[in-house]
């Protein structure tokens, strides 16, 4: 049944209208005709009458109480999208069997799982200090984080980062951190995934550096070199191992005056010790690089894929890119093109360098040389002076003195030869190596490297949780660690994406879900949930995962009272227990 406006004329009236089925076809039937339309809206009939109807039919007296001032409902909104992706994923990733697993034999009074899954929630979709989760946890339908407070989230992030007992874990430390609960996480996790044809043989490993507002905990705070140019605060250092698929393996802490040359060694020893890897290939760039860290990783027998530096180090830069034998061109397909590269295999004192150009990245580092040469020109005419600063224009200047025919007073050129010099570098890397394996391989294996390097930087703003308010390095840790679990998250989240599929922006994801929310009214004893329709790139990623939606409105009734319960006192003498003596 239905409305409907019939027009005679210039009047309209409005009709109940009654769809019936007479044989194979369907016939409208008017069951009354209520009046003209102007009239009962003049009158306030027509309101009268769905007013009255509304008390049979809980969905429209619900919806006419909401705008009823004296009897209005409790609404609350809280968002379910993030809540209901992520915590599939934190399933399928065995993250919350393993962290209960390792819980078994603590008695806390609250729920350290949901703790964490709700801090690694909050880094994932807006990051910050655990004071900040807190307060973001109201806005979020998260099952089973209503009765978390802030005291409860500062003990998980101190069981995370715990230092383990026994001389066991003392073996498996670093020099520059001990072994924690959270390794505990992270070889679980692996294990879980780890099959008979797995094989953990080509590792990335890249780090960053984290600012810390306070001292830093008791010995992770310390000065060094600051990639986020803060020489002022005191940091720490984050290392990441990703697998050669991206997914990440492990995290490692480090103080923060600890260089990147040192910690390459230490964490292939730990790595080989803690997921059992036997044959091992590091791929690393050129700020891993050292002598002593070259001559230990040959010591030890494993493979490395090394970036060279091919401006510092004298014999690259006279030696092999000098050497004038012709590169072989190679075809490297890709989804969004082919790569055309040139390639050559240059032995010098039994070390081995591939020479690798790419000739649209020569393209690109010439437009863009031209670019700094024309706006440096352009500032010689107008003064010299601030010139020097600048580290883009320096490199291309030289000093001019009066005796070399210049102005009185000292001044600054374009240097043509430094020019030219510049020119040989377009397009160009150089790799150290002594994996057996072809060129082609170890060039794919380093571009690799690349990729994983901008995955990495994307998923620094999940790493860099700043502020950090603990005070204690096990919290420290364990505040790091819930950033890991979230990349581990975001990366099964990727992997998910259909081949070829279109796959959205990280940050028009997070907003596509963050517009799902569901609102809850109580009246009467009963609860009503409404949520609003997901958009976006949301369904097709619910149903890549399997998820299905709550239905957009559901009552719950009030729950059913406890049958009262009724002891019967026993007559005579009372029973023997059958493991009574």
């Amino acid at each position: 049944m239905f409305f409907r406006l019939k027009t005679s004329g210039p009047r309209r009236y409005l009709q109940i209208v009654e769809n019936r089925r007479e044989g194979g076809t369907v016939r409208q039937q008017v069951i009354a005709t209520l009046g003209r339309l102007d009239e009962l809206t003049a009158s306030g009939g027509l309101a009268a009458l769905l007013a009255s109807g509304a008390r049979f039919c809980e969905q429209a007296l619900l919806l006419a109480a909401l705008g009823n001032p004296e009897h209005e409902p409790r609404l609350q909104t809280r968002r379910i999208g993030a809540p209901l992706v992520f915590g599939r994923l934190w399933q399928e990733t065995g993250c919350r069997a393993v962290i209960e697993e390792l819980l078994a034999g603590r008695a806390f009074a609250f729920s350290v799982e949901r703790a964490i899954f709700t801090a690694v929630l909050h880094r994932i979709m807006i990051s910050g200090s655990d004071r900040a989760c807190e307060k973001w946890l109201a806005d979020y339908a998260i099952p089973g984080a209503d009765e978390l407070d802030l005291h409860h989230f500062y003990r998980a992030m101190a069981w995370l980062g715990e230092e383990l007992p026994g001389e066991e874990a003392q073996r498996h430390a670093t020099p520059f951190a001990p072994r924690t609960v959270k390794d505990q996480v992270e070889e679980a996790l692996f294990a879980r995934r780890r099959d008979l044809f797995s094989e953990l043989s080509l590792v990335f490993l890249d780090t960053t550096s984290l600012a810390f507002t306070g001292d830093g905990g008791e010995t992770l705070g310390a000065r060094g070199h600051s990639k986020e140019h803060r020489p002022d605060l005191q940091q720490m250092i984050v290392g990441v191992v990703i697998d050669a698929q991206g997914r990440p393996i492990c995290s490692e802490l480090w103080p923060g005056n600890t260089a990147d040359v040192g910690v390459l060694l230490p964490v292939i020893d730990r790595l080989r010790h803690r997921f059992g890897i036997g044959r091992v290939c590091v791929v690393a760039d050129r700020g891993m690089i050292a002598a002593a860290t070259l001559a230990a990783l040959e010591e030890r027998g494993l493979e490395y894929i090394l970036g060279a530096r091919e401006r510092s180090d004298k014999l690259v830069r006279e030696v092999v890119l000098a050497d004038e034998r012709p590169f072989t061109p190679l075809l490297v397909e890709r989804v969004r093109g082919d790569t055309q590269l040139f390639v050559k295999e240059v032995v010098v004192e039994h070390r081995r360098y591939i020479v690798c150009r790419n000739e649209a990245e020569a393209a690109k580092d010439a437009a863009m040389r031209a670019a700094v040469v024309d706006g440096l020109d352009r500032q010689l005419k107008q003064g010299d002076k601030a010139l020097i600063g600048n580290a883009a224009y320096r490199r291309y200047l030289r000093r001019v003195r009066p005796e070399d025919g210049g102005k009185a007073g000292p001044a600054f050129e374009i240097d043509p030869g430094k020019l030219a010099d510049e020119a040989r570098f377009d397009g160009i890397f150089v790799l150290r190596t002594n994996a057996k394996v072809t060129p082609l391989q170890a060039v794919l294996r380093y571009r690799d490297l690349l990729q994983v390097e901008e995955l990495f930087r994307t998923a620094k703003t999940l790493l860099r949780t700043r502020p950090i308010y603990h005070s204690c390095d096990e919290a420290i840790r364990g505040h790091v660690f819930c950033s890991f679990l979230a990349l581990v998250l975001r990366k099964e989240l990727q992997s998910h994406w259909e081949a070829g599929a279109p796959k959205p922006e990280w940050g028009d994801l997070l907003r596509d879900l963050d517009r799902l929310p569901e609102a809850t009214l109580a009246q009467d004893g009963k609860t009503w949930r409404l949520r609003t329709e997901a958009t976006g790139a949301v369904p097709p990623l619910l149903k890549a995962l399997g998820i299905a939606l709550p239905p957009r409105v559901q009552a719950t009734g009030p729950p059913a009272a406890a049958p009262p319960t009724t002891s019967r006192k026993r007559r005579g003498r009372p029973r023997r227990s059958a493991t009574r003596a």
